[in-house]
């Protein structure tokens, strides 16, 4: 597996970027490792969102995928979204709203809200001072 890793870079201090080659008849694929800031200072957001923004629309793999924290619960939609975010979770906050766009912008998929859960089995954690969980 080691083999097929291209590099690694460090983007920026939240957003990393790992290659990997094209192996055979698979097309190349790149994976976005990227942690949202927790900050409520909005600029901070916004410069992430646009770093990984430009980032993903740089890269030229085939296949593009993003993985990391985004401090984001993406409830039920609040406008019509189509495939590109599903409405099975709880509830929606303003990270989950930014995540949203920034979905809608790229035209790409959240694949974590694709699979439809009881309303009994949807939860999330909260800070053991807010509470330690939360449905």
């Amino acid at each position: 597996m080691a083999k097929n890793f291209d590099y690694f870079e460090q983007l920026t201090t939240r957003i990393g970027r790992l290659r990997m080659r094209r192996c055979g008849p698979t097309p190349a694929l790149t994976i976005f490792v990227a942690y949202a800031p927790t900050s409520s200072h909005e600029e901070e957001v916004e410069a992430f969102y646009m770093d990984l923004e430009k980032f993903y629309r740089e890269d030229h793999a085939f296949y593009k995928v993003i993985i990391g924290d985004f401090n984001a619960k993406v409830g039920p939609t609040r406008t019509p979204e189509g495939l590109h975010i599903e409405t099975h979770g709880l509830q929606r906050n303003e990270q989950g709203e930014r995540l949203s766009e920034f979905i809608m912008t790229t035209k790409t998929i959240r694949g974590n809200s694709q699979f439809r859960k009881p309303s009994s089995l949807r939860w999330t954690w909260g800070h053991p001072v807010e509470g330690s969980a939360v449905k």
